[in-house]
Parts: structure tokens; sequence; C-alpha cells
């Protein structure tokens, strides 16, 4: 397919999926908001339309591209008999297998984004966002996107999940990331412990760099290793106590640069 007919199609793909995403959360979030006062077109909106089309004009082709060459790597650290018989299991069990397998990695993985500066620095700019709705959940370094994608799915790529299910757990892990970042205040009571909420996540994203709430679905390690924090009211402030560049080169670039060049570079680059 000619370059000018693919970016045309990409580009089509993309403004659909912005609507789809706009019709199914944008009611929610006027239904029930975390932050009522909180306008559509917030502070960073640009910025975060950016790294939307950033997302699914370039880099998720690339982080499927990694994660396919990665495969046959992954397959070979587990025997073939292992493989075949979590294969044979029925679709649900490997559903629920996926599930928490990937919680497990990705609790861990993601404490030590928190943790390591040489990692922080990237999640940093996912953190940067002093406003979250369902649009913010896409404000994503794209080495962010790849360790993440790679822990989440470590244990289906590694234990030779069928594709089927590996399909199902990826459309709901990205659309309930976006439910977790959106402007959304839902009561779930004891049920949020289980299923987790936004409110949840949200605190996630206070600006203290090691506050709480690391798991991905469901709050269930947070509870087991002393980190889960929902206090019944939002964050009062959400970002970085950081300097970091705004805009979406300067924050693609940002991890890049030396720690004293991060700290000078004017905001708006």
């Amino acid at each position: 397919m000619p370059a000018p007919v693919s970016l045309l199609r990409d580009l089509a793909l993309a403004a659909v999926s912005f609507a789809v995403l706009a019709h199914l959360f944008g009611p929610l979030e006027r239904e029930s908001p975390a932050w009522p006062d909180q306008r559509f077109r917030r502070p960073g909106f640009g910025t975060d339309v950016a790294f939307f089309l950033g997302q699914y004009l370039i880099w998720l082709t690339l982080v499927v591209a990694l994660v396919y060459d990665l495969l046959p790597w992954l397959h070979g650290l587990v025997p073939p008999a292992v493989r075949r018989a979590v294969g044979l299991q029925p679709g649900w069990l490997q559903l629920v297998e996926v599930v928490l397998a990937g919680d497990f990695v990705i609790y861990w993985g993601h404490r030590l984004q928190h943790r390591l500066d040489w990692l922080w620095r990237f999640h940093a700019v996912h953190h940067s966002a002093t406003h979250l709705d369902w649009l913010a959940a896409h404000r994503e370094h794209p080495v962010d996107t790849v360790y993440s994608v790679l822990l989440m799915n470590l244990p289906a790529y590694m234990l030779g999940f069928t594709p089927d299910a590996l399909v199902r757990v990826t459309m709901f892990r990205g659309l309930w990331s976006i439910l977790i970042h959106a402007n959304v205040r839902v009561e779930l009571g004891l049920a949020g412990r289980v299923l987790g909420s936004p409110a949840f996540h949200h605190w996630h994203h206070d600006k203290d760099r090691h506050a709480c709430n690391y798991g991905n679905v469901a709050p269930w390690l947070d509870i087991l290793f002393g980190t889960h924090h929902d206090p019944g009211h939002e964050p009062a402030e959400l970002g970085l106590r950081e300097p970091v560049a705004s805009g979406y080169l300067g924050l693609l670039l940002n991890p890049f640069l030396p720690r004293r060049w991060q700290i000078q570079l004017p905001r708006g680059t």
C-alpha cells in the first residue's frame, strides 16, 4: 500500500477511535465527574491529543513488531509440553490466569518504575499530567509503553496462552486503563477492593512519587503488600513535584537528557 494511502487510513482509524472513546467515556465523565469543574479542553489537552495520535499512528505498531520479534525467545524459556498444557485449558480459565499472572508481574514492575531513577524518568512522563480523564490515559512515553506491555503480558507470552485469550485480555486492559484514568467518581464499596476503581488509581497520580496503588486491574496486591490507599475522596493535586518539560516533543526528549538539562528545560518546549 502506498505510504500516503496508508497514512490516510491510519489517520482515519485514529479519528474513529477518538470519536468512539469520546462517546463511550464522555457521558460517564459528565454524569459522575470526580472533578466537576474540569472542562473537556482542560490544560494539557493538546499534549494528550498528540500522545493519543502518536500511540495510534507510530508507537503501538512498533511495540507490536518488537513483541513479535521477542516471542520465539520467550517461548524458548518454557518447555513446549507446559505451553501445550496451558493452551488446552478452557478459555475462561486462561483469561483468569492471564489477568492474575499479569497483575502480579506488572505490580512489581510498576513499583520499580517509581523506585529506580532510570525507569522513573520515562514513567514520569505519564505522571506529568495535572488533569485526569479518559484522554490522559494515553500520555505515555513509548519506552514506558514497551516496558509495560512486555511485563503485563510476559506470563502469557512465555506460557503460550492462545491468541484468542491474548487479544481479549489486551482489549480489556486497554479499556480498563482508560476507565481508571477517567474523570469519573464511582462508589463501589467493598467491591472496589476486588475490582478496583477510578478513585483507586487517581490516588496513584498524587504528587507523591512513592504514593500508592500500583496494581493494574485489581487492588488485591496493594492490600496484600501494604500499598493500598483510598481515603474516600479525590487527591487535591495531581502531577509531579519535580520540574519537567511540557509539550509533546519536550516530554518525549526529556528522559534522554542529562538531569541538569532536564531541570533547566523551559516549560512549553
